[in-house]
């Protein structure tokens, strides 16, 4: 779940990160009101969940209240790379003096957080990387040991321009941020830039949070919230409303199947015989008829498919509730495609009967369905 900008600062500024002076507006009435509060230069910031949203033109400055009135209708209903803007963060406009970049994201492969710190803040951090690796330091955090702020200074103090004045301010916040990823589950926290304004404060002027989705029965506070994202595509959107496990792909076969890796070996299994498939879509283990029926429909409602193949290995998973699940879809489904079906497992035997009744093919084995399912 990706945070708005505002949403992360106000976390943020609990952990007692910096944070400019402003708030959120829904019209131009609210953001004139609130640069005149500030009284001062303001920003104002498209509340969108996508990134590069500044050179899009979604973020702009206003001397006072009356331009920012002015540049709050234009950017207020707008679009910003797909995404329509509903509201602005107006903050002030920082003096700036110098920008710094700090991060705590997941390192899949080394299966830790790991820590990303740049005395090159404001730009894309992956540009850094190319073209001055050596100012982008990282370190892998060992959970056993945590990230205290004694072990954020010894990394920072590794960035040869950070003026020593600076070194333990940039730590304390770098740890700090490693105690937000932490409590809040998050997958990513990014400051960029940490800016260093005229006073010598660390200013958190831009930040980004994504909270992992299988950790949010721990967060109530956002319950209910939609877990749309902006790259999602109308199936894919439809497919996270009912919690379906969905990715549009560029084939023409459709693949369902229980458990990740059976769904990605039966693509595979797909494309090894010719084909290419339209899609993933794992249904889970203990899937009952209504998560069945709803996946079916979904991949048969894509017009690209030309035929499904369903791929079951039944253990929690009961291949004769997958069965009425899959004659359900056919029977509610606007649109109807060939069907390929392997189940192996719990009640397989009851399960291929109710769909041989219904006139589905149903198969032996995974490469025979996969390889008939191209001919169907």
């Amino acid at each position: 779940m990706k945070l708005f900008e505002f949403e992360a600062k106000n976390i943020l500024r609990k952990y007692g990160i910096a944070i400019p002076r402003g708030r959120v507006a829904t019209n131009q009435d609210e953001a004139e009101t609130i640069a005149r509060e500030i009284g001062r230069p303001v920003v104002l910031k498209s509340q969108v969940l996508v990134s590069g949203r500044g050179k899009a033109g979604g973020i702009l400055f206003a001397d006072d209240a009356a331009e920012a009135r002015r540049i709050a209708s234009k950017l207020i209903g707008s679009t910003i790379k797909g995404s329509v803007v509903d509201s602005l963060l107006v903050e002030e406009k920082l003096d700036i003096l110098r920008q710094f970049y700090a991060s705590i994201t997941v390192d899949r492969q080394a299966r830790r957080y790991v820590v990303l710190v740049s005395s090159s803040g404001g730009v894309d951090i992956e540009e850094v990387a190319l073209t001055a690796p050596d100012k982008v330091l990282r370190h892998w955090i060992d959970p056993e040991v945590g990230f205290a702020e004694g072990v954020a200074e010894k990394v920072v103090r590794q960035l040869s321009d950070v003026e020593k004045g600076d070194i333990s301010r940039f730590a304390s916040v770098t740890a700090t941020l490693g105690k937000v990823a932490m409590e809040y589950d998050a997958e990513l926290v990014e400051l960029n830039p940490l800016a260093k304004t005229s006073t010598g404060e660390l200013v958190a002027a831009d930040a980004r949070m994504i909270i992992d989705d299988n950790a949010l029965f721990r967060h109530p506070e956002f319950e209910g919230r939609s877990r749309q994202r902006v790259e999602d595509t109308p199936r894919e959107a439809e497919a996270r409303r009912y919690n379906l496990s969905y990715v549009d792909l560029s084939g023409d076969i459709g693949v369902i199947g229980n458990g990740a890796g059976l769904v990605m070996a039966t693509m595979d299994l797909v494309h090894h015989f010719g084909g290419r498939a339209a899609n993933f879509l794992d249904i889970g283990g203990g899937a009952q008829t209504e998560t069945i029926k709803r996946g079916l429909v979904l991949v048969m409602s894509k017009p690209e498919v030309r035929a499904v193949l369903v791929n079951i290995l039944g253990g929690i998973t009961r291949c004769d509730v997958v069965a009425e699940g899959i004659v359900q879809g056919l029977a509610e489904g606007d649109v109807k495609k060939p069907i390929a079906v392997r189940m192996m497992g719990t009640n397989e035997e009851e399960g291929a009967e109710i769909l041989r009744r219904a006139g589905v093919n149903v198969y032996p084995d995974m490469e025979t369905a996969a390889r008939e399912v191209l001919h169907l």
